[in-house]
């Protein structure tokens, strides 16, 4: 590795400081990325409230793929990768990532297949109808033609994670946001020689930016990365390596799958309550994209040093990044969770003009933002175990926060009460609960157990 983020410079540097100048060019990239959501919410919401209301139909759906894509297979991938880099093995660093790009393209070809087809039953399932399923579905199968391209690109950002190189990572994330800020506006609006496609010109937006990021990493992974460069002539897939890299990942699956399962829950009882609670709260629940720049950043970096630690031998520093790196995303997170919780309308206010929309929204935001810092300290501490190898515990506590999802709105469909603000309270209980699980299962030694995944 290069002198910023040498091998032996993340082994024994203070470890702070190093989380925090591995993280930054990530959350100041994350942070321009996740911008280009604010302005995705505020074009689609200039169309009116079927539109709003059909993208938050399809946002667990968009959600899911980009959780999985970057945050756990691209986490998974990314961790192991810098595992073999700490352990010195870089022809077997190499050979994982080549078979990672296979696996994302094959993935991303699947999908494809699945919700072009398959997309209008699955909506109308959710809830959507008329005028918001067809909204829902002109964005759904736009996204769904370039979603290989989304894919491909968010495991060729891991596996430059993985080297500790974040400042290339963020290079890609920051012309994913360029890319997609521009074109989703042209083409929902259908500016100067860009065809008007409304709704649909938002996703497009989010394919060309991706597709544009992976010239970016494949420039670097072939040409000029010294930590390992991709080489395609002669490759040899091995099928049993694909099927190592989907084990690998199953674990870390689980949490973002069960994490969109809540959302889908939620999204279909809100969209039974009628589109203005559709809306309203699709707005509100966009607003943790803010979060995610912070807390993918810490977990980014902590997944490249704990993984490097790991693959050291140095286990006990290597749990103390991950402390370190939740503390940060705890505090950090909580913050802006209580000023948003007193202040709803700096968020609200940004958005579509409707009373009963932002009434909505502004519920959202005073009852869940107080507990924005166990998302924060949850979600850290699950980006912390992809680096360790040990996904147990942060998988159990996401299923306990689908069960009390899945549970509580069960009750309350049985009791009769259709209430936001009771849906909204299990909200925050489930994300307490995540976090409390989660944290007191590392503490009393979940990495450590030997009937988890570990280092092979």
């Amino acid at each position: 590795m290069n002198a910023y983020n040498d091998k032996s410079s993340l082994l024994t540097s203070p470890i702070g400081g190093t989380l925090i100048r591995l993280a930054t060019p990530n959350i100041i990239a994350m942070f321009i990325m996740q911008s280009a959501v604010i302005f995705e919410v505020w074009y689609v919401g200039q169309l009116g409230i079927n539109a709003l209301a059909g993208l938050t139909l399809v946002f667990p759906i968009i959600m899911i793929n980009l959780m999985l894509s970057g945050g756990s297979i691209g986490g998974a991938i990314s961790g192991i990768i810098a595992q073999k880099l700490g352990a010195g093995d870089r022809v077997e660093a190499e050979r994982l990532s080549l078979h990672a790009i296979i696996l994302s393209i094959s993935i991303g070809v699947i999908l494809q297949f699945l919700f072009l087809y398959g997309g209008p039953w699955f909506y109308s399932l959710l809830g959507g109808k008329g005028i918001v399923l067809e909204q829902a579905l002109e964005y759904s199968n736009m996204f769904f033609y370039g979603c290989i391209g989304v894919w491909l690109a968010n495991i060729l950002s891991a596996i430059v994670r993985a080297t500790g190189h974040m400042n290339v990572a963020a290079i890609g994330f920051v012309s994913v946001a360029i890319c997609q800020v521009f074109f989703s506006g042209v083409f929902v609006f259908g500016l100067g020689p860009f065809p008007k496609l409304g709704i649909a010109g938002a996703a497009l937006g989010i394919v060309i930016g991706h597709t544009f990021s992976i010239i970016i990493y494949l420039y670097f992974l072939i040409i000029q990365c010294p930590e390992l460069r991709l080489n395609f002539r002669g490759i040899r897939i091995r099928f049993e390596t694909i099927i190592y890299l989907l084990k690998l990942s199953a674990l870390s699956s689980v949490s973002p799958i069960t994490s969109i399962g809540v959302v889908i829950i939620i999204t279909a009882y809100m969209a039974f309550l009628g589109p203005e609670y559709l809306a309203g709260y699709g707005i509100g629940v966009r607003l943790e994209f803010i979060l995610i720049p912070l807390i993918f950043g810490f977990g980014s970096a902590s997944i490249t040093m704990i993984g490097i630690h790991f693959g050291a031998q140095k286990y006990t520093r290597g749990l103390r990044v991950g402390w370190i790196a939740a503390g940060f995303s705890f505090i950090i997170s909580g913050i802006i969770g209580i000023v948003v919780s007193l202040f709803p309308y700096i968020w609200t206010d940004l958005f579509y003009n409707n009373e009963s929309v932002t009434l909505i929204c502004k519920l959202y935001l005073q009852i869940v933002g107080p507990f924005y810092a166990f998302f924060g300290l949850g979600q850290a501490l699950y980006f912390a175990s992809q680096g360790a190898g040990k996904m147990q515990w942060p998988v159990i506590a996401s299923l306990i926060r689908f069960t009390t999802i899945f549970l509580g709105t069960l009750y309350l469909s049985y009791i009769n009460v259709f209430s936001v603000v009771a849906i909204f309270w299990l909200i925050s209980l489930s994300l307490f609960l995540y976090a409390l699980v989660t944290t007191i299962a590392i503490w009393k030694g979940a990495w450590n157990k030997d009937n988890l995944i570990s280092i092979k």
